[in-house]
């Protein structure tokens, strides 16, 4: 009986081949299921560290955002998850985004906020570029901000670009940083 479906399958031809019409998923759809697959992972890891939280997900801006929030500020432990200068929220969205590579194959680029850290430090760092930027301005010498993640050098760079200002990031590794200056006429 194998025998007799291996041959059968040998001799259809290309076109003989049954297509698969199932509509393909739309990129919403596709951004809905990265975040479900975060979700269950990040679930997973707060469970085993006895962490409560609740998990909100979202698609906007062409990527899945997904925010831990805790409903109970008192009894919140969702610092941990934040860790110093946010770097255990960067590690958690790596790890998530290579759970969602895993299971889907393909690269994810979902972002993570945990508890208001990243809408905080946005509007901490947007204050910081306005700053920078009316100095340059003023004295027309660059500015060089501290080094920072990618996702808070993409806050400065737009903010420099609104200005009119040029920016560019400088350094490598955790040295990375932003330097702004007056654009050449």
């Amino acid at each position: 009986m194998t025998e007799e479906k291996i041959d059968e399958t040998s001799e259809q031809t290309p076109e003989e081949t049954p297509e698969d019409t199932s509509p393909k998923p739309s990129r919403a759809e596709l951004l809905e299921e990265e975040g479900e697959i975060a979700a269950d992972y990040l679930e997973e890891l707060m469970d085993l560290a006895d962490i409560d939280g609740d998990i909100d997900i979202d698609v906007a801006d062409g990527r899945a955002q997904l925010s831990i929030v805790c409903e109970d500020d008192e009894d919140s432990n969702l610092s941990t998850l934040v860790g110093r200068e946010g770097r255990t929220l960067g590690a958690l969205q790596e790890l998530s985004r290579l759970a969602v590579q895993t299971q889907t194959g393909q690269r994810s680029w979902l972002m993570l906020d945990i508890d208001g850290f990243r809408n905080s430090r946005r509007e901490e760092l947007i204050k910081k570029a306005k700053r920078a930027i009316a100095e340059v301005k003023d004295g027309g010498e660059e500015f060089a901000f501290k080094p920072m993640n990618s996702f808070e050098r993409k806050i400065i760079h737009d903010q420099a670009a609104r200005a009119g200002l040029v920016s560019e990031s400088e350094g490598e590794g955790d040295g990375r940083h932003v330097v702004i200056r007056l654009a050449d006429d």
